[in-house]
């Protein structure tokens, strides 16, 4: 997929690429909330969803059924963030086409422990909540030390 080839308020940009393009055309920039995507509708064939942007699950869950209500296809994906933000974002993985997990495992030491993602499956823990836990007190001190 092409994600967000252009600036975020080209709207007529995405459009313009989306029809010369073989690959799928998805928004990131462009948008950022529920009400952001009836503008998007034909420019672009899916979003993604980033919770440090939209600000909360529920945004998120009326991000995914406004695009649906618009047939468009849905990811998720996330900023550099703990293993917090990343179970956080987990919660709505079945309800996606796609996922990009990775900004956990970008961290030289991540200061949670929850969802898992290997050989491209994503594994929610048992834990309750949003499943994430705090690391060990060893880890911790060290994430504190690189920051």
């Amino acid at each position: 997929m092409l994600e967000q080839p252009v600036a975020g308020n080209d709207i007529e940009g995405l459009r313009f690429v989306r029809k010369r393009a073989k690959l799928p055309v998805f928004a990131d920039e462009s948008c950022l909330v529920a009400a952001d995507i009836p503008r998007l509708a034909g420019a672009v064939d899916g979003i993604n969803i980033k919770l440090a942007k939209c600000g909360s699950l529920r945004e998120a869950m009326r991000m995914v059924h406004t695009a649906r209500a618009h047939d468009m296809q849905v990811m998720a994906g996330c900023m550099i963030e703990s293993s917090l933000g990343i179970s956080a974002i987990a919660q709505i993985a079945p309800l996606l086409d796609a996922a990009d997990f990775d900004g956990a495992a970008l961290l030289s030491t991540d200061p949670f422990r929850g969802t898992t993602i290997a050989s491209g499956i994503i594994k929610l823990t048992d834990a309750p909540g949003l499943g994430a836990t705090p690391a060990t007190s060893g880890d911790l001190a060290t994430a504190f030390q690189s920051a």
